[in-house]
């Protein structure tokens, strides 16, 4: 699918919301973002993580976020794979310092708005 296709507008805008929840530690920004079904896994330092949504949100709102602590944003869309009009997924970068994020984001389009049903993530700590 062509990168001027309106799905990449459409997940990139979307994505606000991901990257703008995490640097502000915004609970209701991610919780639009993710699918109520969403789940979260990683595999760092050898120990699996599996979260679900309501898991996550939790995490988020009981850590000092990156804004509250004057960090810099290190958000950026690496990449958008377009499975087809209800299906993408996304390779993003974001931090919590210091700790750094590659996510792998699988999203889905619900009632007409991209959601992630899915993050894969792994972390690198810089201090």
């Amino acid at each position: 699918m062509p990168k001027s296709a309106p799905e990449f507008a459409e997940i990139a805008t979307a994505l606000v919301d991901y990257f703008d929840g995490i640097y502000e530690g915004d609970s209701s920004k991610l919780d639009r973002i993710f699918h109520a079904d969403g789940r979260l896994n990683s595999v760092t330092d050898g120990d699996m993580v599996a979260m679900t949504k309501a898991e996550y949100l939790d995490l988020v709102g009981g850590r000092a976020s990156p804004a509250s602590t004057g960090a810099n944003r290190h958000d950026r869309i690496v990449a958008i794979d377009i499975a087809g009009p209800g299906a993408a997924t996304a390779k993003v970068e974001c931090a919590v310092p210091p700790k750094y994020f590659t996510d792998l984001l699988t999203l889905i389009k619900v009632d007409g708005e991209w959601r992630i049903i899915n993050k894969t993530f792994h972390y690198m700590v810089h201090e």
